[in-house]
């Protein structure tokens, strides 16, 4: 099976293009332009009106005004100028009057029965291209292995049809349960074969869909971006796939993945690491460009299923593993048998053992009757005895089942392989995503040299495809020219200046900016080994130093032996209750000692409790390596729970940042996050963070809501209940914003967006905006803010490298030229130093700016958001909102992954009405928590 088709994201575009474009109008197939006669119906007379009605009168349509991503207004000029290169190789396209035909492929079976297993189309059409070349006039063709190809000039005609013949589909042999040695099997024989490895002739139409003009590259390079433009770049990107394909490459989505050990690292439980690269045609500001990276992505460790599974479950031997959850890891996966080599696809396993299951078997010799006899045998005997292989260990193990419900086929356990470049697309555990991590990471020219050399590999040139659109790739790095902003200046304790270096800073001999006080507190031991005493004794003398008066905390309570082996729920009740019992008053704050450092099954409980339902700040710790270094770092966060600041922007205490200190300014930052690609139906989480207290923009809250999974845009910043009532999450921001702020509307919000994608640019401008328009309208109907949205984006795959330097990017590193957008208003900056690997600048996309802003004014506002994390003594890589908004929404994650725990996972509360499950809402947080920085 070709590994193309284990990417999800072709099928969305395979119609005929025209599904892209909202607007009615273009949807009349699109023979019509191609000169097919289409004229337009002329529309029957209106009918007449009865004597005895009055028409009435129709409301003149409000016009919606569908906004769109603004122009770029100039370049930036402030910071210190260096070259640097990036990851962008120059393409140039000489052909550019031509056109790209798009034509939609029909595959059936000889029966006409459509194809719907994937994998088979790429091999078909291949067969299609080495028999009919004269058919097709010598035509190369690009195929994404779906239901478009795509070639440069039209083909002979707008409709062929083919027959041909693949001699082996998976397997032209007989399979195990039919008798072994009838080669030719007659035809009451044949109706007993699986079905898909008989059907070897393939009907194949191809039938023409679009005409794509090449110039629609150069008007996208113009910044006239259009359907057209679109679908031209994806047609290169699909050549640069099937070019890849053809190599034997695993494809996903724009990345490819070759079969070669080298490239595989294990990051335990059966799976491994595979690096390959990623590529993608991309118009920016000096002309077309393919952006190559290194990508990885995880795949079944191939061999022996039986050493797979012993690696997965992570136990003794074969005979150790718990078939029943072998049985979900290992259905759809392919594997080969030996010795005959096929490859089939795992459909089960067998009830019995393979010395107990038995199935029929046909004997060679026909009875008295002209009819073959058939005897029941067990699957050992027959592989032993008839076949004889020798079995060594599957006999009391189960038998892998390849078959169809009703029928089955069957093979013993070690005679089974697992094919190579096979997904995993389950989430990875703690442990396995920190191996991943660091076995894939490379530092700056390491990465450089890999990419040189995939160039190289490619062969891009040889490419046939390439060659007949006139497209040519150059091997070099396309050098910009950066810019590095010096760093803000910072402030803490007693009016000190705070220096910073390479994007670093420390609390050495310094005070926090804004200390509290940590009074009315106790400790909470779920028995983790620590001397807890001495730790307080500690965290008072550093939170000294640093102008945090710790008083002495009421009580340490440690848990009962008795409830350490209970459900996590149970230790949190019984902890709470002993908290509860023996405290005078509710406590302002818990320190709580948990007994493992990554994923404790306690968290998620703990947290919800204290502030779902008792409105308790808490700061959790698991006490491994407690030095002055870890509790400075603990008092940061703290500090920040109960309303103190560690460091702020001179500029805000002063207040002078450009256009923010002004007038009234709220600040978002919003992110929706997903479950993992396995769990479709964990509701997605929604969580917006706003400023409170202008003109500070140090301080925020977290507003978090669940909403349907994998929904992107989010759906509650405003929810009209009745005709004067908004439960939305705007309105609890816009609300706190006012009374924080002296009772101050704000005349103008600047909106952060994280984790969309360009396609979605759109919707973030017409939905979510919007609604965020109406809320403010709902509390006051004259009230006009203005507003700027920018979106963030970290998972792309354009990266910046020093000329002839070891090291990352500097922090402060800026770039709006060469290799940004040809119109609209986007930068790449890195504010952080990267430390480990290779720097993953942010690319901050300006949809709107109705504040005015000037390019260089912006672009400091969001370096200066990177350095009011109050988590850390660093420079981030993102604005500080949005990376709150992400902890938000994790930290309120983990109160839900416990809650699917408890009741059961599939039917979360019973079905809303149109047969999808109700999305469970998120609890409460407690009034007396609700605007500080819990999150933190």
């Amino acid at each position: 099976m070709d590994p193309s088709e284990l990417n999800g994201s072709e099928a969305e575009l395979n119609g005929n293009g025209a599904e892209l474009n909202g607007n009615g109008a273009e949807l009349n197939g699109n023979g019509a332009a191609e000169g097919n006669g289409g004229s337009e119906e002329a529309l029957p007379p209106p009918p007449p009106i009865p004597p005895n009605v009055t028409p009435i009168k129709a409301e003149p349509e409000v016009k919606k005004i569908t906004r769109v991503p603004m122009a770029r207004r100039g370049l930036g000029t402030k910071g210190n100028k260096v070259p640097i290169l990036t990851n962008h190789f120059k393409v140039n396209v000489n052909s550019v009057d031509g056109y790209f035909f798009h034509y939609s492929v029909a595959l059936a079976y000889e029966d006409g029965r459509p194809v719907d297993g994937k994998g088979i189309g790429r091999k078909v059409l291949d067969r299609v291209h080495e028999t009919y070349d004269s058919e097709l006039a010598g035509k190369e063709f690009a195929y994404d292995g779906e239901k478009s190809l795509f070639t440069v000039g039209p083909l002979p005609r707008n409709k062929l049809e083919f027959t041909v013949v693949l001699e082996d589909v998976t397997s032209s042999r007989n399979n195990g349960n039919a008798s072994p040695g009838s080669e030719n099997p007659n035809d009451s024989d044949r109706k007993r074969l699986r079905r898909p490895y008989q059907s070897k002739t393939f009907q194949v139409e191809i039938s023409f869909a679009a005409k794509i003009p090449m110039q629609a590259i150069a008007n996208a390079l113009r910044g006239q971006e259009s359907e057209n433009s679109q679908e031209a770049l994806r047609v290169l990107d699909i050549i640069l796939r099937q070019h890849a394909a053809k190599q034997g490459c695993l494809l996903v989505r724009q990345s490819f993945f070759h079969n070669d050990p080298k490239n595989f690292s294990d990051v335990g439980g059966g799976v491994l690491g595979c690096r390959g690269f990623h590529s993608s045609f991309r118009t920016t500001q000096s002309g077309l460009s393919l952006n190559i990276d290194v990508s990885t992505t995880m795949i079944i460790q191939p061999g022996d299923v039986a050493n797979f599974l012993v690696a997965n479950q992570n136990c003794r031997d074969p005979f150790s593993v718990d078939w029943a959850k072998a049985k979900r890891t290992l259905k759809n996966l392919r594997i080969t048998v030996s010795p005959t080599n096929q490859e089939f696809k795992i459909t089960g396993l067998s009830e019995k053992s393979c010395r107990e299951q038995t199935f029929t078997l046909k004997q060679k010799s026909k009875d008295g009757d002209g009819e073959f006899q058939t005897t029941e045998v067990t699957v050992y005997d027959y592989f032993v005895n008839q076949r004889n292989i020798d079995l060594r260990f599957s006999a009391d193990l189960p038998c892998i089942n390849v078959g169809k419900p009703k029928r089955p086929t069957y093979f013993p356990v070690e005679l089974c392989s697992l094919v190579s470049l096979q997904r995993y697309t389950k989430a990875l555990s703690t442990l396995q995503r920190a191996s991943l991590v660091e076995k894939s990471r490379q530092k700056p020219q390491e990465r450089m040299s890999v990419l040189s050399n995939a160039l190289k590999i490619n062969k891009y040139d040889s490419e046939p495809m390439l060659r007949a659109c006139g497209v040519s790739i150059n091997n070099n790095f396309t050098q910009v020219e950066g810019r590095v902003l010096p760093a803000p200046k910072l402030k803490v304790g007693n009016g000190e200046d705070l220096f910073t270096r390479n994007g670093r800073w420390n609390f050495n001999n310094k005070r926090f900016v804004n200390a509290c006080k940590v009074e009315r507190w106790a400790v909470v031991n779920f028995s983790a080994r620590c001397d807890v005493r001495g730790l307080i004794r500690d965290l008072i003398k550093v939170g000294e130093s640093k102008g945090i008066i710790v008083e002495d905390p009421f009580d340490v309570f440690e848990e009962n032996q008795q409830f350490r082996r209970a459900p996590p729920m149970v230790r949190v009740e019984k902890m709470f209750e002993e908290v509860q019992s023996k405290l005078p008053g509710p406590p302002k704050f818990l320190l709580c000692l948990l007994p493992e450092r990554k994923n404790c099954a306690l968290y998620g409980p703990w947290k919800r409790k204290n502030l779902s339902e008792f409105g308790v700040v808490t700061q959790c710790l698991a006490p491994q390596r407690v030095n002055d270094q870890y509790l400075t770092n603990l008092l940061l966060k703290i500090n920040a729970k109960l309303g103190g600041l560690n460091s702020v922007l001179a500029s805000e205490l002063s207040p002078t940042i450009p256009m923010v200190s002004k007038l009234p300014t709220l600040i978002l930052g919003m992110d929706v996050s997903h479950g993992s690609p396995g769990q479709s139906d964990i509701p997605s989480i929604a969580a917006v963070v706003s400023s409170r207290q202008w003109p500070s923009v140090s301080r925020y809250r977290a507003c978090v809501r669940t909403q349907s999974p994998k929904m992107e845009m989010i759906d509650s910043l405003f929810k009209r209940v009745s005709d004067s009532e908004d439960d939305g999450i705007m309105r609890e921001a816009l609300l706190d914003f006012y009374v924080s702020s002296g009772k101050r509307k704000p005349d103008q919000i600047i909106i952060f967006r994280d984790g969309v994608s360009e396609s979605q640019f759109n919707q973030v401008l017409n939905i979510e905006l919007s609604q965020i328009i109406e809320a403010c309208k709902f509390l006051d109907e004259k009230w006009n803010p203005k507003f700027v949205v920018i979106i963030a984006q970290k998972n792309h795959h354009t990266k910046f490298f020093q000329p002839n330097s070891p090291d990352n990017v500097q922090p402060g590193t800026v770039i709006d030229n060469k290799v940004c957008h040809p119109r609209n208003n986007d930068f790449y900056l890195c504010a952080h130093a990267g430390m480990i690997g290779t720097t993953r600048p942010t690319h901050y996309h300006v949809l709107l700016d109705e504040m005015g802003f000037s390019t260089d004014d912006l672009q400091e506002l969001v370096h200066s958001l990177s350095y009011v994390y109050q988590r850390s003594t660093t420079a981030i890589s993102i604005v500080a909102p949005i990376c709150y908004a992400h902890l938000a929404a994790t930290q309120l994650g983990q109160w839900m992954k416990f809650e699917d725990t408890s009741e059961t996972s599939s039917s979360l509360n019973g079905a809303a009405p149109g047969g999808a499950p109700a999305v469970p809402p998120m609890p409460k947080l407690s009034e007396s928590v609700r605007n500080s920085m819990f999150f933190c």
